[in-house]
């Protein structure tokens, strides 16, 4: 028998028919302007970040794929470059051609969703990476030859070279089939780097919940964050798996980290708001609130945030 994994406090993901229904018969009723998109990074380094084995980097290829270069390590989030989810066609390119990559040392999956598991994109990574992956997932990915895979439950820990890699909480639920709802876990992935403490908290896939303030008590000094802030329109319907831009700054205040990077908007239309409008929305709370300008570090796709130049 399957384990069927939860959130915190038994929050569940768990709507009707009924509820879909309602969902498909409002996105058809609403006007979205689709023709503005968030912009590719004019000034891409993809030569450099080939070479790089020193310097500590934040690159975002689009949604919830990162190249971070932390550890002298080449370490990928989520990888996709996928032209379709479903019947809907990718908005925007990846930021980096998955052929420009360089050789991946690590990859880190935050669930088993297709937008943030693509095993088409996987197969053609260069290199030999270490896979870690959600608790429930290992099978899957020996099954399809993957065997350098660990497996995680929330707040495990594995150390690889200087890093300390650390399976985090997070909101939400999964499935790739009929049969398989929540059979695999979900979460972030806290990356420590022990020598400098440089820390990167890719939060994954959540809703606002209180696993946030927890975090902010086990990791006393968090650096990055990469916050989701897109998916969350009708906010009814999305609200317990996604975050909308809002409860994103909200977290991360909670957290008490240093730089907000968003992520998870603008590549597939996976709810009803578009890539401008959370943008704008984050853009809009971040002034309300008189943050500092200098912790919210938006990247167009493609652009990259060298850390060791802060």
């Amino acid at each position: 028998m399957r384990i069927r994994y939860e959130n915190l406090d038994g929050v569940e993901n768990n709507h009707s028919y009924k509820a879909m229904s309602q969902w498909r018969k409002e996105r058809r009723s609403k006007v979205k302007d689709l023709t503005i998109q968030i912009p590719q990074s004019e000034e891409k380094e993809i030569e450099v970040l080939q070479n790089n084995r020193e310097k500590a980097s934040i690159t975002w290829i689009g949604h919830s794929t990162f190249l971070i270069q932390l550890d002298g390590l080449n370490i990928l989030t989520d990888p996709v470059w996928a032209k379709w989810q479903g019947t809907d066609r990718r908005l925007t390119n990846p930021g980096i051609a998955i052929e420009e990559l360089p050789e991946i040392d690590i990859v880190v999956i935050s669930h088993g969703h297709y937008d943030h598991l693509d095993f088409g994109s996987i197969r053609r990574l260069k290199g030999n990476p270490t896979y870690y992956v959600p608790h429930g997932l290992k099978r899957l990915f020996v099954k399809k030859g993957y065997s350098k895979t660990i497996e995680a439950n929330w707040w495990d820990s594995f150390d690889n070279q200087n890093l300390k890699i650390t399976f985090v909480p997070a909101q939400h639920w999964t499935r790739r089939s009929l049969f398989d709802t929540n059979s695999s876990h979900w979460g972030g992935w806290m990356l420590e780097e022990v020598p400098s403490g440089q820390s990167i908290y890719f939060v994954g896939d959540t809703g606002y919940f209180r696993g946030f303030k927890e975090m902010a008590e086990r990791f006393h000094s968090i650096n990055y964050v990469l916050m989701p802030i897109g998916a969350y329109e009708p906010e009814w319907f999305m609200k317990i798996s996604h975050i909308n831009p809002e409860d994103a700054v909200k977290a991360f205040r909670e957290l008490k980290a240093t730089t907000f990077i968003p992520m998870h908007y603008g590549a597939y239309r996976l709810a009803d708001d578009t890539g401008p409008e959370a943008l704008g929305r984050l853009f809009s709370e971040w002034e309300r609130l008189n943050l500092s300008k200098g912790q919210l570090c938006v990247l167009n796709i493609g652009g990259t945030l060298w850390l060791d130049a802060d």
